[in-house]
C-alpha cells in the first residue's frame, strides 16, 4: 500500500482508476476501506484517491493533537506529492468537515465538493453538543468494544442490516479509544461558519432523512452557499452504506455535471440489495485475508461490488 511521508508522518492511501481526480475522505471510526461501495462505482471514470486519515486504518496518529485543519493540511500535502492540481472531494461525516476545510484552504483547487451528513459547526445548539459529547461518554463508561456495538445499532437498526451492523461494530471497536476521542474533540472544536464566503466549489449536500444532526440546518447551510441538496429517504447517518445506490447516483451526477436522480429514487437500498452487498463484502474480505496488504483487499471488494452495481450512463 502506498505511503506518503510529510514531516516524517506517514499517510497510507489507495489509488483506483484513471481520469479526473476524486478524493474520498472517510468518517470518524472508519478508514479508506469503507468507501468500497463508492470506489466500485467511480473507478471506471475517475482517478479515485482514498486515504486513511492520521490515526485511522494503516496511518499512524499525528505527532500533535488531532485537528480538522491538520487533517486537511496532511491531505493537501499528499495531493501535492501526487501532483494533483485540481481535485473533486467527497467527505462523509467528519470527513465532510475535512473536505470543507480543504476547500476553504485552497478554494480554486476544488471544482466540486460533496458533503454527506456534514455540518459546518458542531457548536451552538444543545442537540449538537449532546451528539458531540455522547460518544466520548459512552466510550469512557463502557469501553470501546461495547460502545462500538451501540454506535453500530444506531446506524443500522433494521433486521436485514445485521451483517452491516456487525461489520461496523468490528471496525469501530478496532479504533484506539484515545484516537476516537481525539478526533471527536477535534470535530467539536472545528467550525467553518464564518469562512463560507471563500468557497468556490460547486457543492452537493447529501443529507439522510433520519440523520442524528438536524436536516434543517443542512438545508440552511446549503442555501447560504447555493448548494444542491439531495435528501435520502429512510437513511440514517451511514448513508454511503445503507443507501449506496442513491449515494453513488448522486455523486456521479455531481462529478459528470448531470442532474440529480428524481427524488423518488433517493432512498435506502432495498433489503435484497443490502444483503447482497454485505455478503459480497464479507466473502471478498475473507478471501483477501490471505493476501498481503489492505490495498489488495480493497481491490477484491471493489471488483465484487462492481459486479452488482448498475451501470452508469
Amino acid at each position: 500500500m502506498p505511503t506518503s511521508y510529510v514531516n516524517g508522518e506517514g499517510l497510507h492511501y489507495r489509488l483506483h482508476g484513471v481520469g479526473e481526480a476524486v478524493l474520498l475522505i472517510h468518517g470518524l471510526g472508519c478508514s479508506g476501506a469503507d468507501w468500497a461501495f463508492q470506489v466500485a462505482a467511480l473507478e471506471g471514470q475517475f482517478r479515485v484517491i482514498v486515504p486513511d486519515l492520521p490515526g485511522c486504518g494503516y496511518s499512524p496518529p499525528p505527532r500533535g493533537p488531532y485537528t480538522i485543519a491538520g487533517f486537511a493540511c496532511a491531505l493537501w500535502a499528499l495531493l501535492d506529492e501526487l501532483d494533483v492540481s485540481q481535485v473533486n472531494i467527497v467527505g462523509f461525516s467528519m470527513g465532510g468537515a475535512v473536505a470543507l476545510e480543504m476547500a476553504l484552504q485552497r478554494p480554486t483547487r476544488v471544482p466540486r465538493l460533496a458533503l454527506i451528513n456534514t455540518l459546518v459547526s458542531y457548536r451552538g445548539h444543545w442537540r449538537k453538543w449532546i451528539y458531540a459529547r455522547s460518544s466520548g461518554a459512552l466510550i469512557s463508561l463502557l469501553g470501546m468494544r461495547r460502545a462500538a456495538h451501540i454506535f453500530a445499532a444506531g446506524l443500522f437498526p433494521q433486521p436485514w442490516q445485521q451483517a452491516m451492523r456487525d461489520r461496523a461494530a468490528a471496525v469501530v471497536a478496532a479504533v484506539p479509544a484515545s484516537s476516537y476521542l481525539g478526533m471527536s474533540l477535534a470535530l467539536e472544536q472545528w467550525a467553518a461558519t464564518d469562512r463560507l464566503d471563500r468557497l468556490r466549489s460547486q457543492v452537493l449536500v447529501i443529507a439522510a432523512e433520519h440523520d442524528h444532526t438536524p436536516l434543517a440546518e443542512k438545508r440552511e447551510f446549503a442555501a447560504r452557499i447555493h448548494a444542491t441538496v439531495a435528501v435520502v429517504r429512510g437513511s440514517r447517518h451511514g448513508t454511503p452504506f445503507d443507501a449506496s445506490e442513491a449515494t453513488n447516483a448522486s455523486l456521479l451526477a455531481l462529478l459528470t455535471d448531470h442532474s440529480l436522480p428524481p427524488c423518488d429514487q433517493l432512498s435506502c437500498d432495498t433489503p435484497a440489495r443490502a444483503r447482497a452487498l454485505s455478503m459480497l463484502v464479507s466473502r471478498s474480505e475473507e478471501s483477501a485475508r490471505a493476501l498481503e496488504g489492505q490495498s489488495k483487499q480493497a481491490s477484491h471488494v471493489s471488483t465484487a461490488i462492481r459486479s452488482v452495481l448498475p451501470r452508469s450512463t
